[in-house]
C-alpha cells in the first residue's frame, strides 16, 4: 500500500520516473522495513556485504544497486579495466550529476574488493523496486560496461546473462540486447526475437513488436543515459530489419 501511494506522490512532485522509482522505494521501506531488519557485521562476506548493501539501500541510494551490479559485471573476467572504470563513472556523472560523489566510487570499491557479491539477494530487491522497462535498460548498461575494452568476453556475458535471469527478463528479451553488443550471423535475426526460418510475415510482426517495445518514447523521462540506450536499441533494430530485407530481397 505504501509503495503505489508514495510512488504516485514522487512522480507527481518530479515527473520524471526517478521520482516514481524514489517513491516505490520509500514505500518499500515501509511496507517491509520489519522483514528485512537483521544483523549488521564488519566482514566481507557475503551475507555482510548484502547488510552493507540494504543499509545504503533503504535509505533510497539507487546507485548503490547499480554500483553491485556494476562490479560484478566488472569482475567477471578476473580483470577490472580502466576503461571499464571510466565507463561507469561517465554514465553516473551525466545520470545522476550531482547526486555522484566520491563516496559512491567507494561503494564501488567495496563490491570490487569482496570476494562474493550476493547477487541473488540483491537482484531479487532490484526485481521488487523496479518496474520491467527499468530492469531491461540495467542490462543494457551492463553490456556497455563488458563493451567498453571493445570485446565482450564469455564470462562476461553468462554473468549478465545470470542477473538477467535473476531479474526476470525473459531469455528472448537478454538475447535481443546481447546480439546488439555481440554479434554473429544470426544477430539480426536475435535483436528482433526470431531465428533465421521465420516468414516473411513474422519477420514484419516480430520487427513492428521490438519497434513498439524499445522505443525511444518509453523511457523519455528517465534521464538523458537511459534515453542515449534506447535511441541506440531502437536504431539497431531498424538496421536488423533492414538487413534481413536486403538478404532476402524484400522491399
Amino acid at each position: 500500500m505504501y509503495r503505489i501511494i508514495f510512488a504516485i506522490g514522487g512522480f507527481l512532485l518530479f515527473r520524471t520516473i526517478w521520482g516514481f522509482l524514489i517513491g516505490l522505494f520509500i514505500g518499500g521501506f515501509f511496507d517491509v522495513d520489519q522483514k528485512r531488519k537483521g544483523a549488521r557485521g564488519s566482514g566481507m562476506n557475503s551475507e555482510d556485504l548484502f547488510s552493507f548493501y540494504q543499509s545504503r539501500s533503504s535509505n533510497l541510494d539507487i546507485i548503490t544497486m547499480l554500483m553491485a551490479l556494476s562490479a560484478s559485471v566488472m569482475k567477471a573476467d578476473g580483470k577490472v579495466l580502466r576503461s571499464e572504470l571510466n565507463y561507469v563513472k561517465s554514465f553516473f556523472q551525466t545520470q545522476f550529476g550531482g547526486r555522484f560523489h566520491a563516496n559512491h566510487l567507494q561503494v564501488l570499491k567495496r563490491f570490487l574488493d569482496s570476494n562474493t557479491i550476493p547477487l541473488e539477494q540483491i537482484c531479487q530487491d532490484i526485481k521488487y523496486r523496479m518496474q520491467p522497462e527499468v530492469r531491461l535498460q540495467l542490462i543494457h548498461y551492463l553490456f556497455g560496461i563488458a563493451k567498453a575494452d571493445g570485446v565482450v568476453s564469455n564470462s562476461e556475458i553468462s554473468q549478465i546473462q545470470r542477473i538477467s535471469a535473476l531479474l526476470g527478463i525473459p531469455p528472448i528479451e537478454f538475447d535481443s540486447i546481447k546480439n546488439m553488443f555481440y554479434r554473429n550471423v544470426d544477430s539480426d535475426y536475435k535483436i528482433l526475437g526470431i531465428n533465421s526460418n521465420a516468414t516473411d510475415e513474422e519477420l514484419k510482426k516480430a520487427y513492428r513488436k521490438m519497434a513498439i517495445k524499445f522505443h525511444p518514447d518509453k523511457v523519455a523521462s528517465m534521464g538523458e543515459e537511459y534515453l542515449k540506450g534506447a535511441k541506440e536499441k531502437f536504431q539497431q533494430i531498424q538496421e536488423a530489419y533492414e538487413a534481413i530485407k536486403k538478404e532476402r530481397g524484400l522491399k
